[in-house]
């Protein structure tokens, strides 16, 4: 416990001593929105998940440092023939993240994931993985944003951005001797991220569009996990109610993920899709905001229909910069 309290620890302090040093930018939208992240490092079905397009972040303060809690629940059958058993498996992540304003149009989003992950195996019982996950630093760089000083009928927001993922967290090959290789700490490997962001608004209310492309490369033990393709649409709504500030919101989220390799050699079976709806609500008091979100599957095929996703929900806590 000392050892998870004092990464923790660490990772806010990195984080905040950054932040010392950087002028905050006012973003003229604030008012109005901020913008609903939908990138996240999750592979399929939980390695190294931040989320699962939960969301990167605020919808109150668009320049915040915070804690989330992430938890996702799956079932994978644990074996090849048709009678084999079904396990539950669950993914819990604590995070620490922030955004921070480097200049006028970019923002640098930072997530350090902490994972405890088990599962219930028929033959052996619980097994646990625990540890720092993959560090992820993306960059965002606004292209189109209408002028604070005009009063259109919609106003628009434009993004493109470029991230990376560092391979912090531990990765186990032994534990791909499942049908859910997933289950690890983190990929092993260097991955790479292409983003862009398009928020509509009209009033109170807007729409939020987020596409994200995720490049994985082959990590020291020749596994590689596949391309993965994050698709999210999010309607949201503000209650200014004077001291207080509410965003409720619901959406739809989709995941693609190609087939990951093994020396190369397509790994079978390891492809696969899953769509999600969204609701959440985050509430907002000076300079303090808590988030609660929850996601459920509408429509998924995960490695061949051997894994399911039953649902995923959040909480999180955030301080205003």
């Amino acid at each position: 416990m000392k050892k998870i309290l004092f990464i923790l620890l660490f990772a806010f302090q990195l984080m905040n001593a950054g932040v010392k040093d950087t002028i905050p930018q006012i973003n003229p939208f604030q008012k109005y929105y901020a913008v609903t992240f939908d990138k996240e490092d999750c592979d399929a079905c939980g390695c190294s998940a931040s989320g699962g397009s939960m969301g990167f972040s605020s919808m109150l303060n668009n320049n915040f440092i915070g804690v989330r809690y992430v938890y996702q629940s799956y079932t994978a059958k644990e074996g090849v023939f048709n009678n084999s058993p079904w396990v539950d498996e669950n993914f819990n992540t604590v995070q620490v993240w922030g955004r921070i304003p480097i200049s006028k149009h970019i923002q640098i989003t930072t997530l350090i994931p902490f994972h405890d992950n088990y599962r219930d195996l028929p033959a052996t019982g619980k097994q646990t993985i625990s540890g720092l996950g993959d560090l992820t630093v993306m960059g965002m760089y606004t292209v189109f944003q209408t002028p604070v000083d005009s009063i259109p009928a919609y106003a628009h927001k434009l993004q493109f951005g470029v991230g990376v993922k560092a391979p912090t967290g531990k990765y186990n090959l032994a534990n791909n001797g499942t049908l859910n290789p997933s289950f690890q700490l983190g990929t092993g490997s260097w991955d790479y991220l292409l983003v862009t962001e398009y928020v509509l608004k009209r009033k109170q209310l807007g729409l939020n569009n987020v596409l994200s492309y995720t490049f994985k490369t082959e990590n020291q033990k020749q596994y590689q996990f596949g391309n993965q393709l994050n698709y999210g649409s999010t309607l949201f709504y503000l209650l200014d109610l004077n001291s207080v500030k509410l965003v409720p919101q619901a959406g739809l989220a989709g995941e693609v993920y190609e087939a990951n390799k093994q020396v190369k050699q397509e790994v079978l079976g390891t492809k696969g899709d899953i769509l999600f709806s969204k609701f959440g609500v985050e509430a907002g008091r000076n300079n303090w905001s808590i988030g609660i979100n929850t996601m459920l599957p509408i429509n998924q095929n995960l490695t061949g229909g051997n894994v399911k996703a039953n649902y995923r929900w959040s909480i999180n806590l955030n301080y205003k910069l």
